[in-house]
């Protein structure tokens, strides 16, 4: 009769245990998974307090602290002579193990510059798309980068990095392309960059006909690094999706770029 008892008792224990474990395997799959997306000018390289000096670790070390799952980069050298003839987002890439793509803005000291992209996800496609400018004025030519990545959730996500111009008549151009190219696809679309411009603006409020800030109220300063009073550094997502902001922060006291870094946490459906 004992050894029944134990017999009993050793079964009903091994089906707790069961279904405990299921049950926190449950949990854990259906917990919502969240990406963590960052924007960051680079400057080239080089912080603002050291002239001529690129140091490209500690810009890496920014991005590999805050482990983003998405980096949109601006001012970044592909083989000038300005930095060395070193193709910066290559570097980069390798020193924090992600995935990349550079999107030219123009030719510079025997090399070009522009802006990337770096992924933690693997990229399934990347496309460079030329922005406009007014006939008649002086203008840096611009440039779209745009990759698509399949995220945790199994779901496809079209990431986006751009500078914008100085000029506001060029920024309108340009706001008004990347509303056709990206703003209008029945796709999830997060926009990342330096757009030269404050959210109060004309050209801001045209963006957001298609697009939301991850921050929309009481927004920290982005510019310039040692005493910030500008925002001009954005991570917005395409109105119609089931992403949810979660959380937006501006990172202070960092000198490896004269902008701060900017980071959204994006909960996925």
């Amino acid at each position: 009769m004992q050894k029944r008892t134990f017999h009993f008792l050793s079964a009903f224990s091994t089906i707790f245990l069961l279904c405990n474990l299921l049950s926190i395997t449950s949990m854990a799959q259906s917990k919502p998974k969240t990406i963590k997306v960052m924007t960051y000018n680079i400057h080239h390289g080089n912080p603002p307090e050291r002239p001529g000096v690129i140091d490209l670790p500690a810009i890496a070390a920014v991005i590999k602290q805050h482990t983003p799952d998405l980096v949109a980069l601006q001012e970044v050298d592909k083989i000038t002579k300005r930095t060395g003839q070193v193709d910066q987002l290559k570097q980069l890439a390798e020193l924090t193990g992600m995935f990349y793509f550079f999107s030219k803005g123009i030719d510079f000291e025997g090399g070009e510059y522009g802006v990337g992209i770096l992924s933690k996800y693997p990229i399934n496609s990347s496309n460079r798309y030329p922005l406009p400018s007014k006939a008649g004025i002086e203008a840096e030519a611009r440039s779209l980068a745009v990759i698509h990545v399949t995220l945790p959730n199994g779901e496809g996500l079209h990431f986006a990095c751009t500078h914008l111009d100085l000029n506001n008549e060029h920024r309108m151009l340009q706001i008004k392309e990347i509303n056709n190219l990206i703003g209008r696809k029945k796709a999830d679309v997060i926009l990342a960059g330096d757009l030269n411009l404050t959210s109060s603006t004309p050209a801001m409020k045209l963006l957001e006909q298609y697009f939301t800030r991850s921050c929309t109220d009481n927004c920290a300063p982005t510019i310039p690094q040692d005493d910030p009073k500008e925002e001009i550094d954005f991570i917005l997502l395409k109105k119609g999706t089931k992403i949810k902001v979660i959380s937006h922060q501006v990172f202070p006291n960092i000198d490896a770029s004269d902008h701060l870094p900017v980071m959204a946490t994006y909960q996925l459906p």
